[in-house]
């Protein structure tokens, strides 16, 4: 019996056409990436750029538009006011956020768990959530109206406070980290010197963690000035950058001047993000392999002390979001106090009922599900493929873009550049798809991090091996790389899915109404005057977000057990 061998020219080119068509999906792969990024940010950014030097009629009149914006004063007077408000909170939330962040790292003082969870309540609330209960608390018949002396919550005094309220995690979180980061032998040098604790405080504290300040700082800064939805509800006659925006646009239908200040509020953004990333480059210097991790040794008179100066913090986020849920179940405030669900039947009230709330889980599904998908599929294609390095340079520079856009911004510019009707992408605007898109686009950046953060701890030798074994890519893409990166894709999905559930500068200006989403529901209830029912809206988004955060805490648990067991059964 005779066996029939292929030829040696017919294996080598059976292999060059197996690594050229690798090569081919990778080239593919990472196009359709950059496609989608030019599609979701670039155009719709050159869309509102464009709207800014055109009249009504779409001819171009140069910087026409800008020079009348400038000799309005009540408009100019909105940038003065968005930096006032940006600067102060900044100034607030930092301090606050160094306090407690140090508390949780360097002292080992007592229920520390508690605040560390409790210190996170807020990023799970709509940025409205704090604003609405800063009415019943300081409003007109707020309960501590008096503690304000006089003064009126409806303005600075009353944003700040809700901004402050909502962006404290976020400057927590990354002053943990940089607090983290230390290295113990600069304070064992401190000791051998008998350097006293304030001095040390001030010598080598600070100077260890000025990068992760900057940081922080900037990152706070961005956030209360491009944020929407506090100075909406609580801003009174207090004009800042964003509200103008929606002002131009939704109470006057004057679109070039919208984009106007949306340009206008794009250059304080695009700053505070270059020097962000300018800020975390010199941080990662600053990172030596010799470095020792510093522990907190017990201390019982500076533990107490800690946990004193953290109670005013734990006091008021317990006492904003209690008063939320209390004004959510309250009959008629103030004249009926009694304790009911009659605010929660959303289908009597204005605003779009439940059918709004189903619509943001469906939203925050499809944004979560997709979103994970495109933004870890391009980040392997940055962070894996071999070669063609400008274009995955490309790639990599285009996720960066999403961070430097504010939502409200980006909500803008996609009806400038969805709606226009020789768009062939055209049929997508007014429709649930559409306020996906935007959310993924709006949130690109973090996740992309994440993923090539977690892509980057596997060992570049599974590709290696795989493609000397003529395995292609996305086998071993499928095989390997995503159960090793589970976590962190987990951890990018929850990601999505929560700031899907409670975005509203991103989407204010998307919805249909067949497309209401929950978060958008609280403002317009607010504007109808049913503060109690916007209140119990938002109150529902944030036990939503609660309960998700805790099915993820749970499958990462689970997930943990389970890759222990696999390291275990290979190590024997």
């Amino acid at each position: 019996m005779s066996v029939a061998l292929s030829p040696p020219g017919f294996l080598a080119k059976n292999r060059l056409g197996k690594l050229g068509l690798d090569r081919g999906l990778q080239i593919a792969g990472v196009l359709v990436g950059i496609l989608f990024l030019i599609v979701t940010m670039v155009l719709p950014l050159y869309a509102i750029l464009s709207k800014s030097v055109e009249n009504k009629d779409g001819d171009f009149i140069g910087l026409a538009n800008y020079l009348k914006y400038a000799s309005n004063p009540s408009l100019l007077n909105s940038i003065s006011n968005s930096f006032t408000i940006a600067i102060i909170t900044t100034l607030i939330v930092i301090s606050l956020a160094l306090m407690t962040a140090y508390a949780l790292t360097r002292t080992c003082m007592p229920f520390k768990g508690v605040v560390r969870v409790l210190v996170m309540g807020p990023i799970f609330a709509p940025s409205l959530l704090p604003a609405i209960s800063l009415v019943y608390l300081f409003g007109n018949q707020g309960v501590l109206k008096s503690w304000l002396m006089g003064e009126s919550v409806y303005g600075p005094i009353g944003i700040v406070i809700s901004l402050a309220f909502w962006c404290f995690p976020h400057a927590v979180m990354i002053i943990t980290t940089a607090l983290s980061n230390t290295d113990a032998r600069l304070y064992e040098s401190a000791r051998a010197l008998r350097t006293s604790p304030i001095r040390t405080f001030f010598t080598v504290t600070l100077p260890s963690i000025k990068y992760g300040l900057i940081s922080a700082s900037f990152v706070v800064f961005t956030l209360v000035i491009t944020d929407f939805g506090a100075p909406k509800v609580i801003g009174g006659q207090y004009n800042v950058l964003a509200t103008d925006i929606y002002k131009q646009v939704i109470g006057q239908q004057n679109f070039q001047m919208g984009a106007v200040v949306s340009v206008i509020l794009l250059l304080p953004a695009i700053l505070a993000f270059a020097v962000d990333r300018w800020v975390q480059r010199k941080q990662v210097s600053l990172l030596t392999a010799r470095a020792e991790p510093l522990l907190p040794k017990k201390s019982p008179l500076k533990d107490n002390v800690m946990l004193l100066l953290c109670l005013p913090v734990i006091i008021t986020i317990i006492g904003v979001l209690g008063m939320a849920v209390y004004a959510s179940l309250v009959t008629f405030w103030p004249y009926n106090l009694e304790l009911s669900f009659n605010n929660y039947q959303f289908d009597l009230m204005d605003g779009g009922g439940w059918e709004a709330y189903y619509n943001s889980l469906e939203m925050a599904l499809y944004t979560a599900l997709f979103g994970t998908a495109i933004i870890f599929t391009n980040a392997y294609l940055v962070e894996k493929v071999p070669g063609i390095t400008g274009l995955r340079t490309l790639l990599h520079l285009g996720a960066m873009i999403p961070l430097a856009v504010p939502g409200l911004v980006l909500g803008l510019a996609y009806i400038f550049f969805f709606n226009s009707p020789s768009n062939p992408l055209n049929g997508l605007y007014g429709t649930l798809a559409i306020l996906v898109i935007c959310t993924i686009a709006h949130y690109y950046t973090v996740c992309h991090l994440t993923a090539v953060t977690a892509l980057k701890q596997i060992d570049s030798e599974f590709e290696a091996v795989s493609a000397s074994l003529k395995v292609p890519f996305y086998v071993t893409f499928w095989r390997v790389t995503l159960p090793v990166c589970m976590p962190a894709l987990l951890d990018i999905f929850i990601y999505l899915y929560v700031n899907a559930m409670n975005t509203v500068s991103a989407v204010v200006f998307l919805y249909s109404s067949n497309t209401m989403l929950a978060s958008v529901a609280v403002l317009n209830m607010d504007d109808a005057g049913d503060i109690a029912p916007a209140a119990a809206m938002g109150v529902l988004l944030m036990f939503t977000c609660i309960g998700i955060k805790l099915l993820h805490w749970g499958m990462s648990h689970l997930l943990l057990k389970r890759t222990q067991r696999w390291r275990h059964k290979s190590a024997t």
